[in-house]
């Protein structure tokens, strides 16, 4: 089974991969077979995990019987699939989207805007306030005057109100560096990624397939 397994890994691998050459029948059955799968594995999860786990056991064991207006809402949700009352579909999916946007709202808001006001506004010669300056690491101290200018010229670039000329226009080009090194960097990391799982490929391919690397 183990060997069966393996080249069937290969196989699909390498149908995915034969997709550089040009689109082919062997590409697309690849890609079929892991949409299916894919799709398969999350249905089974979310059953279990929701509708098992959380609906039925709530209902039954806990006694969380509000947990029925959540399925009712799910269950007119449904019914898009019916053409004469699928509008009925968009008041649930309403209901749904408001609450998980404002969730979201309150979630990211914590985390992804004061988190970084408060990593941007860390004091410029110390990690901690009262450290002496001659005790704080080198590292830190140019680290976090970085990060503050670069905030500030960031911030310089997209006020509009005012003229780029001048002492201000040089601050403002500054600024259009700094987020053009941030983007940069964004989408070298993306790039990494990518390239880690490609490298995990080509060790299955000529480690685990071919053998011809340890």
């Amino acid at each position: 089974m183990d060997a069966i397994g393996l080249w069937i890994g290969a196989f699909l691998t390498l149908g995915i991969i034969s997709f550089l050459y040009k689109d082919n029948p062997w590409y697309k059955l690849s890609e079929a077979i892991f949409v299916g799968v894919s799709a398969g594995y999350w249905f089974i999860t979310l059953f279990w995990d929701s509708i098992y786990s959380k609906f039925y056991i709530g209902i039954t064991d806990k006694g969380d019987y509000y947990l029925i207006v959540g399925a009712i809402l799910g269950f007119l949700m449904l019914l898009r699939l019916v053409p004469k009352i699928g509008w009925i579909s968009r008041w649930p999916l309403s209901f749904i989207v408001g609450a998980i946007s404002g969730f979201y709202l309150i979630n990211y808001f914590s985390s992804n805007v004061m988190r970084q006001v408060a990593n941007t506004v860390m004091p410029l010669f110390s990690t901690e306030y009262g450290q002496s300056l001659f005790t704080a690491p080198i590292g830190t101290i140019v680290a976090n005057i970085i990060v503050a200018g670069g905030t500030f010229t960031g911030l310089v670039y997209f006020f509009f109100s005012k003229e780029h000329k001048g002492a201000f226009g040089v601050t403002a080009r500054i600024g259009i560096w700094v987020i053009m090194i941030t983007f940069g960097a964004t989408f070298g990391y993306t790039v990494m990624s990518r390239m880690s799982l490609l490298i995990g490929r080509m060790d299955f391919i000529f480690g685990d397939w071919l053998g011809l690397i340890k």
